[in-house]
This record gives C-alpha cells, sequence and structure tokens, in this order.
C-alpha cells in the first residue's frame, strides 16, 4: 500500500534522509514547507511535490486534501523541523488525521511527553518518533549480549561523541538552548536513549560539565555506571583524527573493550521508517526516558563531586577557561 506524505523542515540537514526513506519504501511525498526556499534536494527524490514557505498555506493545502475524495489525503507528517516546534507540529499532524514521525528529540520537556501521549489516544492517530541506534545492528546486538550476559555488578561504560560544528551553529537555532536544548540534548538525546534501551531505567544523574558547546556528567543505571562527553568542538577530537581529517568520533567502551558502531548509519531513517508502516514504530512514550534524562542535565549546576568524570573533562575545562 503506497502512502502520502507531507514534510515539515524540508530545507533542514536531517530531511533528505527522511526523503530517501520515503522514496526507499515505496510511498509519495506530497508537500513540503519549509521558511527557507534552499530545497532542491527534493527534486532529487520528488520533483512533483507542492512546496510552501508560509505555515499558513501549508495548512491550507493539507486541510484541502483531507477534505477531497482525490484519495490524495495526507497519511503520514515527517518532521524535520526545530526542535522547540516538534510539540506544535506534531500537533498539527494529529489534528489533519495523520501519524506524525517526528525527529529526535520528540519534545524538550516531559510533560509535552504526557500531552502527546494524551492526544494519540484521543486523535487514534500514531506519534512515531525517530530512535534511530534502537535499529542499528550493533546496538541490537550489544542489548541481546546485555540481557543474556551473566554479570557480576554492572557494567562500566564510557561514550564519547564529538560532532565537529563550524562558527554557524552557535548562530543558528542549534546554539540557542530554548530553541534546541543545548549541546546534550541536540547531539545527546538519542545516545541518552540507547544507554536507557540497553541498561535499564536510570537511577543517578549527574552534570559535571556544561557549557555552549560541550557538556559531560555521569549516569547510572540498573546496569551500568556510564561516563559521558558530547562535543561540537574540533578541538576535542584525539589527535589521531585530527591528523586524518576526521570531523566526528564516536566511541562507546565497555568494561574497557570498544564497541564498534561507527559504521551502518545510512540506511537506519530507512529501516525506521519500514516499522513504522509495520506498526512496530517507536511511540511517544518511547522517549519519555530520555527526554528526562535530558531535561534534568539542562537544569542541573555542574558539580564534579559526584559521579566519576570523563577523561575529557580536563581538557574541556582548560579550553572554556
Amino acid at each position: 500500500m503506497t502512502h502520502n506524505f507531507a514534510m515539515i523542515g524540508a530545507a533542514g540537514y536531517i530531511a533528505p534522509r527522511h526523503m530517501q526513506a520515503i522514496k526507499a519504501t515505496g510511498n509519495t511525498l506530497l508537500a513540503a514547507l519549509d521558511p527557507s526556499d534552499s530545497v532542491g534536494i527534493i527534486d532529487s527524490y520528488f520533483p512533483e511535490a507542492s512546496f510552501f514557505t508560509e505555515f499558513e498555506r501549508f495548512d491550507r493545502h493539507i486541510d484541502k486534501l483531507r477534505r477531497a475524495d482525490s484519495g490524495e489525503k495526507v497519511d503520514f507528517v515527517s518532521i524535520c523541523s526545530p526542535n522547540y516546534l516538534h510539540d506544535s507540529h506534531i500537533r498539527f499532524a494529529l489534528r489533519n488525521d495523520a501519524d506524525a514521525i517526528c525527529e529526535k528529540p520528540l519534545v524538550l520537556n516531559p510533560w509535552n511527553v504526557d500531552a502527546l501521549a494524551d492526544l494519540e489516544q484521543s486523535s487514534g492517530r500514531k506519534v512515531n518518533t525517530i530512535l534511530q541506534l534502537r535499529v542499528h545492528p550493533s546496538i541490537v546486538a550489544l542489548r541481546d549480549r546485555v540481557a543474556t550476559e551473566s554479570k557480576d555488578g554492572k557494567y562500566e561504560v564510557d561514550l564519547t561523541y564529538i560532532t565537529s560544528r563550524g562558527q554557524w551553529y552557535l548562530h543558528s537555532w542549534k546554539g540557542d538552548g530554548h530553541k534546541s536544548g543545548g549541546v546534550a540534548t541536540n547531539i545527546g538525546v538519542h545516545f541518552f536513549d540507547m544507554l536507557n534501551y540497553l541498561f535499564g531505567d536510570l537511577q543517578d544523574n549527574r552534570v559535571h560539565l556544561a557549557t555552549e558547546t560541550e557538556a559531560a556528567g555521569y549516569l547510572e543505571y540498573e546496569n551500568a555506571r556510564v561516563r559521558w562527553f558530547l562535543s561540537i568542538d574540533a578541538r576535542a577530537l584525539p589527535d589521531t583524527c585530527r591528523a586524518e581529517g576526521q570531523r566526528t568520533y564516536r566511541s562507546i567502551t565497555i568494561d574497557g573493550d570498544e564497541i564498534e558502531f561507527s559504521g551502518g548509519f545510512a540506511d537506519l531513517h530507512t529501516r525506521s521508517y519500514e516499522l513504522i508502516l509495520e506498526g512496530k514504530g517507536f511511540g511517544a512514550n518511547a522517549s519519555r526516558g530520555a527526554i528526562e534524562t535530558v531535561a534534568h542535565i539542562r537544569g542541573a549546576s555542574p558539580d564534579r563531586t559526584h559521579g566519576e568524570v570523563h577523561p575529557f573533562v580536563a581538557a574541556a575545562l582548560a579550553r572554556a577557561s
């Protein structure tokens, strides 16, 4: 069965992955919205899609399709807009009798998850969130290992993610903590979801570092103790990465052993869409643990007297001083 899609946020970084996923699953993008008209990428996937730069005209168009007898009612709205707009755009999808597929983070605050879960029930529609690491083969295998392995005590985990960003980042909505949720939310929420998915409920949450460009802390789960470090500062990259011209560094170690998951990211959105179309997507409540984690991080004051400190923190403090 072919489904009709609309998209909000067609000019964003992540939008092409959603367009590819819609195309790869044999579906159609009918309409797209973005205040920016730098959306030539649409031609590579759906050149016939209607395009709008004003929400009001997009809203009217989607409503017209819903009311028409042409069979072009929108079934899904893919949401790739700035983080602080996700809640509103999900509501727009449900009001138009469509399911929502929303990029991470689903929302910025836990109470928004409660409201969306209620709207799912009252509308009869579904809120799906992209939690792509849950479908990464290496992470799925690791979850199976954790579930079946007999172990005394908790796993000792180090999570390090550095994704270099230029000066533009802090001048965009991503650099505004009220709009993006800050570094820990914008680049880290799907990692915190992964940790929750792997190691169970969160028991302790400490923040050791919080700047515009870097964050770090300590998390303790049912089955793991985690030191984490996130950065968009290229200076945080290990020397080996810089020597090779690499701009991104991902590392997870468990009890000192590196977990390889640097590859396999290209098709995760398509796989996520496949599951959603099979009725097996991750709903609003699936995001709750990660949203609660980043909301606490956002409101906490750094305190390095509790919890083990990630080894990259000292250099980050030197950069910040």
